[in-house]
């Protein structure tokens, strides 16, 4: 049967700073991101389960990209765990949904750790084929498998 690849597209909004930059990216400030994750898979044979003809339920890669990254990032604030003094941002009455990331927070190093993510809890019979994080309308990053 066919390898069929599935694409959802994600939105959410995340402020970040990038510690150390020598640009305005060093300044706290946010994005509109969009994510578009792609499985790839054969559809389901067996004629007794409910998702017969499918790679993979629409509503289950939905649940496992928000779970992971959208309900977790939207409007948050991200820095890096380099950032001295970082614990001073966790002011629940203004920043509620805080994260210090290992890394540095860039749309590269982001989409990386989103890969892992998602990877982690896909069935085993399908596949995580790429992801697009769109920083900006202009900018974005793309995670390929067969790179990595």
């Amino acid at each position: 049967m066919a390898k069929i690849r599935l694409t959802k597209e994600f939105h959410f909004e995340m402020a970040h700073a990038l510690w150390n930059y020598d640009g305005l990216c060093k300044n706290i400030h946010g994005h509109s991101y969009i994510l578009f994750v792609t499985v790839i898979g054969e559809p389901i044979k067996d004629i007794s389960n409910p998702k017969l003809g499918m790679v993979m339920d629409f509503g289950e890669v939905k649940k496992i990209v928000s779970e992971e990254i959208v309900d977790r990032l939207d409007h948050a604030l991200v820095l890096n765990k380099a950032v001295p003094n970082a614990e001073n941002f966790n002011i629940p009455e203004m920043f509620e949904r805080f994260y210090v990331t290992e890394y540095q927070p860039t749309c590269e190093n982001m989409i990386a750790d989103f890969a892992d993510r998602i990877k982690a809890r896909l069935p085993k019979r399908v596949k995580l084929h790429s992801l697009k994080l769109h920083e900006t309308a202009s900018s974005f990053a793309e995670w390929y498998a067969e790179d990595n």
